[in-house]
Formats: structure tokens, C-alpha cells, sequence
């Protein structure tokens, strides 16, 4: 700690000397949250470190990154640039001009902003818009750094891999994804603190949980119509039982449908040990509860299962960029801490069994805790300042 401290005050030093005014930090990511929400832990490390530093976040205009970043209290500027499709067809190669038309212009708008905002460093947490800004910045000499979330890189963070200064990674198993050359370090994903904080004795009685184990599941803030529809048989089936207590988030889009579905089945908002959600506002909380979580696996779920040391039966979405959730899911199932269900292998009656084989095992469940604790980091946020602190630095010299 101390030597860390001691290089933070050397930084700070230089800096005041060579330039008389405070670090001065580029952010970029967007298109989902697991790109912006890792951005935001980082630039709220920086803060807390250094009150005074400057932070600039560049966005894709219209993307969710224009709502969340001024919401988190952080200036952004956009650039109107678009993704390319890799799937052949007639309307693909006319999207695919348009993004090509929009990168030339893309270009010429980051070198402004860049020229304007004069940063220290670019940091960049994935996502299309990443790649044209990051560029550039490196072609002005700017130091760049790349942080990965998923266990399998995106397309942009692998073409970003040349440029990058460092690549950080959230997993170990994403490096053999990237080029031999490349300074990579796993750093994890920076967490919310209360991850960090909660015990499962407090969390459960907060919730009003009695000794039954408690299965959590969800699908996501929209929600997950397959997720639902098994999970639906799920709850049908365990309250007949009554061995387990259930929290289930539907998602925004999928609530009514849910209880529809459920009361149908005989559940209603009265059934013991059951609650149906539209979306779960205190996660830590619920997952620090549980003692088995059913979910997607994007890239945050990737640490925070870890985090909360959580057994898991993970459902990865098909639906998205280079099937990264699969990626993350096998993570924690190749550590012998999750189980996997494809979605079109999803049923009640796969999932039914797994909650069983799971469940009524003390031995195992405890043994996936363990596995999902071991593959914990717990210090991202300090690993990822770190690098940031070590490349200024290097860069100094």
C-alpha cells in the first residue's frame, strides 16, 4: 500500500510539473452496460483517487451511453459512427457502406476532440465506438489502455490489441484470444461496493428468508421470454413441493405475461416462499441471499457471481455479438462453479432437474461457492488504477 501510494505521489508530481494542471483522462464504451458500467467504476476510481482530474467520456450518439453517462454526473461528447455487420446480405452491404462513410467522418470529429481536450490517456471499455477514437489517439502519441469485460474479446478490443499501450482483461481464459504481442493483465471487473460488503446471514434476514434454500433468477432488465416460460414451470412445481424459496425477476417486458402464466399454474401473489418481481433494485442484496442464481451471463454477472461466491446455472442469450455469454458462462463452468443450458436445450424439466441435482446436494452447492469464490477478484478497481498510474508513468520517462 505504501508503494503504491508512493508512485500515485510521484505521478502527481510530474504531471503538476510537465503540465501545470490536472490529469486530464479520456473514457470511451458504449452500445450495453457491460461495456458502460465497467467505464463508470473506472472514472469513479480516478475521481476518488484524484478529486481533481478531469474525465471526458466519448459515446456513439443516440446509444444508451448518452443517458447513463451525465446521469452518473460525467461531460460526453458523441460521434455518429456506426457498427459493421459481418452477416452477408442486401441490406448488410448498404448498412456496412453506411458505417464505412461514417468512420471516415467519425475520424475527423475524434481527432477534434482530441486536439480540444488534450487527455493524459485514453481508456477504452469496448463497443464499436471505441475503435475510431482510441485510434486516433494512439496516432497522436496518446498512452491508450483496453479494458475487456467478457471472456471472449469483442471485435473492436481485438483490433484495438496494436494500439493498446495494455489490454486488461476480466478473465484469464480471454487472453489466448488476443495477439502474442500484446501486454495483457487480468484485472477483473471493477464491482459495486456493496457486492463487496453484504453477508448471506444479514441478506436473507433483511429479505425475510427462513433456512429454506433460496433460488434466484432472472433474465435480465428487459427480461427473458424462455427464461420466464421455464421458470414459470419452476415455480409451478416448487410450490407444490415447498422444499425451496424462489425470488424471480421478469424483467419490464415480461411481467404481466408471468403472472398470467403463473396463476394458470395455480401461483398467485399469496403462494409461500415465492416472489415474482418486475426487476430486482437491490441485487447485491438478493445475491448475497441466495444459494443459487439462474441467469443470462453478461459480462458484470461474470464477476459478480464470484463476488457474492455463488453456485450458478447460467442461460447463456444467443442473441448477441460473437455469443460472448456462452464464452462467460464456460468460464465458470470450466472452474467448477456453474452449470450451463443453452436456450434452445432450455425446458422446465432441464432446468427442474438441475435446481434438484443442485439444491439437494449441501456438498456440491458448497463446493461450487467454493470454486465461484476462488475465481474472484476482489480489487479490480485498484488493479485497473494500477495500470493506469504504472502507463503515465512508464510513459514519463
Amino acid at each position: 500500500m505504501l508503494a503504491r501510494k508512493a508512485v500515485y505521489l510521484a505521478i502527481a508530481i510530474v504531471s503538476s510539473v510537465r503540465e501545470e494542471r490536472p490529469l486530464r483522462v479520456l473514457m470511451t464504451g458504449g452500445g450495453t452496460a457491460g461495456h458502460i458500467n465497467p467505464a463508470l467504476a473506472i472514472a469513479a476510481k480516478i475521481k476518488k483517487e484524484m478529486p481533481d482530474a478531469q474525465i471526458l467520456f466519448v459515446g456513439a450518439k443516440g446509444r444508451m451511453e448518452t443517458q447513463l453517462v451525465p446521469a452518473a454526473g460525467y461531460k460526453i461528447k458523441t460521434v455518429d459512427v456506426r457498427g459493421f455487420q459481418r452477416r452477408i446480405s442486401v441490406k448488410n452491404i448498404g448498412r456496412n457502406i453506411s458505417a464505412a462513410y461514417h468512420a471516415v467522418v467519425a475520424g475527423a470529429d475524434c481527432k477534434q476532440i482530441l486536439k480540444s481536450f488534450e487527455p493524459d490517456i485514453a481508456i477504452g471499455t469496448g463497443g464499436y465506438v471505441s475503435g475510431p477514437i482510441l485510434r486516433k489517439a494512439a496516432k497522436m502519441g496518446i498512452p491508450v489502455l483496453v479494458h475487456e469485460s467478457n471472456a471472449y474479446p469483442g471485435i473492436t478490443v481485438r483490433m484495438l490489441a496494436k494500439y493498446a499501450d495494455v489490454i486488461m482483461i476480466a478473465e484469464e481464459s480471454a487472453r489466448k484470444y488476443l495477439p502474442d504481442n500484446a501486454k495483457v493483465l487480468v484485472t477483473g471487473n471493477p464491482l459495486r461496493e456493496e457486492f463487496l460488503l453484504l453477508d448471506k446471514d444479514t441478506a436473507r434476514r433483511e429479505l425475510g428468508l427462513d433456512e429454506r434454500p433460496m433460488v434466484l433468477s432472472f433474465g435480465g432488465s428487459l427480461g427473458a421470454e424462455r427464461i420466464n416460460d421455464a421458470m414459470a414451470g419452476v415455480l409451478a412445481k416448487s410450490a407444490i413441493q415447498g422444499r425451496l424459496q424462489h425470488i424471480h425477476a421478469t424483467g419490464h417486458n415480461g411481467y404481466e405475461d408471468m403472472r398470467k402464466k403463473l396463476q394458470q399454474l395455480g401461483v398467485t401473489d399469496n403462494t409461500p416462499g415465492i416472489r415474482v418481481l418486475k426487476y430486482i433494485n437491490d441485487m447485491a442484496r438478493c445475491m448475497a441471499a441466495a444459494d443459487l442464481v439462474i441467469s443470462r451471463c453478461g459480462a458484470m454477472t461474470l464477476s459478480e457471481l464470484p463476488a457474492a461466491g455463488r453456485p450458478s446455472i447460467l442461460i447463456p442469450s444467443p442473441n448477441v455479438a460473437e455469443n460472448h455469454q456462452y464464452h462467460n458462462a464456460m468460464a465458470l463452468v470450466n472452474k467448477g462453479a456453474a452449470v450451463c443450458i443453452v436456450e434452445k436445450q432450455l425446458t422446465t424439466d432441464v432446468l427442474w432437474r438441475e435446481i434438484e441435482k443442485i439444491t439437494s446436494s449441501p456438498v456440491q452447492m458448497k463446493r461450487m461457492a467454493e470454486n465461484a469464490s476462488r475465481a474472484a477478484i476482489y480489487d479490480a478497481a485498484d488493479r485497473i488504477y494500477d495500470v493506469i498510474i504504472n502507463t503515465l508513468k512508464n510513459r514519463n520517462k
